[in-house]
């Protein structure tokens, strides 16, 4: 079942028709609401006539267009392809959007993850596709809205600092930041090198890891930015001689993906959390759900020691994402088996959130009691079983379980969990080739393990 009017349209939109008329309840920045209005993206030339590929891709986040980015990269030239994003509240609505945005390939013992050099490669790559298309639509408007739309920054190029909190994993810690990636370095450093990186640091062991080359990404702008650089790959298609490209984005509530059947060749269910509510879905996919809640803190104006512009991010119990140097977001509650997926909080919910991160930060930043609440926003998470890799996303095709039917496939990317920024290029990536080929076999092992446990 498909619930409410379909709208046809290709987000970013005009400032005379806005995102607002979505019901987004966080405001467009000026870069997407200077865009063009039409309402689709298709390019077409005459080439040799191939039946048409039409993917439906379910959630816009960093699953859903991660798929759409790489569906239009690795599609053959001569095979036309049409793609639909459905997303019932619009690009980054969903946990994808409060992210903490805090991009590294390692756990939280500083050990790599699983596939750290693919994962952390492809992420990067992603993240400079998005940045370019930021930047050239930001070059294409008109002065004042460049000048707002730069100062919504999309990177942060500062750096994480994790200072060791725990003696027990002190020297566990210590030798995994030897087998550090070349491309992500890890720097173990003394209290006086890691106050010098930011002032007023609490280092009660007297060691920190400092990774230089990680980034703090805004994950609401860089989300917006990669839906502009798929509408630009369609629109790039018109001078390249290839077949028919289109895309579409449908705001929609979807219950059941049978529904699409008639209509696609495939159907891509990155819906994160909400991939439990679907029909019948609860009972495939192995989903824990942990709702967690975003402070978005504000320096007080009675305070004039700023957080300094080249200080990095701090990842502690919490962790302690610099939006400027007066705003930073603190992060993440865990409220395990939450199946509430909204983004409003409550006050009573931030203020139990506050009460809860605060202590934490405290631990390693005391300087953030001059800190107070601007906005407290939350995502609903959909968390994976663990295994011997570590907590790994579900890839895969789904037909076994939904019901099989011979012109369409249905595939599943979810549980991403905390680490979305981190894994949605490399396997966004997989799952276009998955699609592509009708086949599995381009997916690792580890992200299928989940169905042989469905199916006993």
């Amino acid at each position: 079942m498909i619930t409410s009017q379909s709208v046809a349209c290709s987000p970013p939109l005009t400032p005379s028709n806005p995102f607002t008329r979505w019901n987004f309840t966080q405001p467009m920045s000026p870069l997407l609401m200077s865009s063009s209005s039409s309402k689709s993206m298709r390019f077409s030339c005459s080439l040799p006539h191939q039946p048409p590929l039409r993917c439906a891709i379910l959630g816009a986040g960093f699953a859903g267009l991660s798929v759409a980015w790489h569906l239009l990269q690795n599609c053959a030239k001569e095979l036309p392809l049409f793609i639909d994003i459905f997303d019932d509240v619009g690009i980054g609505g969903g946990a994808s959007g409060v992210a903490a945005g805090l991009l590294h390939p390692y756990s939280p013992k500083v050990k790599p993850l699983w596939r750290s050099t693919e994962c952390w490669s492809e992420s990067l790559k992603l993240v400079q596709v998005a940045e370019s298309a930021w930047c050239s639509r930001v070059q294409n408007m008109d002065t004042e809205g460049a000048v707002r739309s730069l100062n919504l920054s999309l990177i942060k190029k500062r750096g994480i600092l994790r200072p060791a909190v725990n003696s027990k994993n002190l020297n566990i810690m210590d030798n995994n930041a030897q087998n550090c990636l070349a491309s992500c370095r890890i720097e173990s450093i003394d209290k006086d090198a890691a106050v010098a990186l930011v002032p007023g640091l609490s280092v009660p062991l007297n060691l920190a890891f400092y990774m230089p080359e990680a980034l703090n990404i805004h994950c609401q702008h860089y989300l917006e930015a990669l839906y502009l650089a798929c509408q630009n790959a369609v629109t790039d298609n018109m001078s390249m001689g290839t077949a028919t490209r289109e895309m579409n984005f449908w705001k929609k509530s979807i219950y059941d993906i049978r529904e699409f059947a008639g209509e696609y060749n495939a159907v891509v269910v990155c819906l994160g959390a909400r991939a439990a509510f679907l029909t019948g879905f609860g009972e495939i996919v192995p989903l824990r759900l942990c709702r967690g809640v975003v402070a978005r803190m504000e320096l007080s104006d009675n305070f004039r020691e700023e957080y300094p512009d080249h200080s990095p991010s701090i990842l502690s119990d919490a962790w302690l994402a610099v939006q400027g140097p007066r705003n930073l977001q603190l992060g993440s509650t865990w409220e395990w088996g939450s199946t509430n997926h909204s983004r409003t909080v409550s006050d009573v919910e931030a203020s139990r959130a506050v009460e809860e991160l605060l202590p934490k930060a405290s631990a390693v930043y005391p300087m953030i009691k001059n800190w107070t609440l601007a906005e407290a926003v939350a995502g609903l998470r959909g968390m994976p079983p663990l295994t011997s890799h570590g907590s790994l996303p579900l890839l895969g095709c789904v037909d076994d379980f939904v019901g099989g039917n011979p012109n369409c496939q249905y595939w599943i990317f979810a549980g991403l969990g905390a680490k979305g920024l981190y894994y949605h290029a490399l396997l966004g990536k997989l799952m276009a080739q998955a699609i592509l080929s009708r086949s599995e076999d381009s997916i690792p092992s580890e992200l299928l393990s989940w169905k042989q446990r469905v199916k006993k």
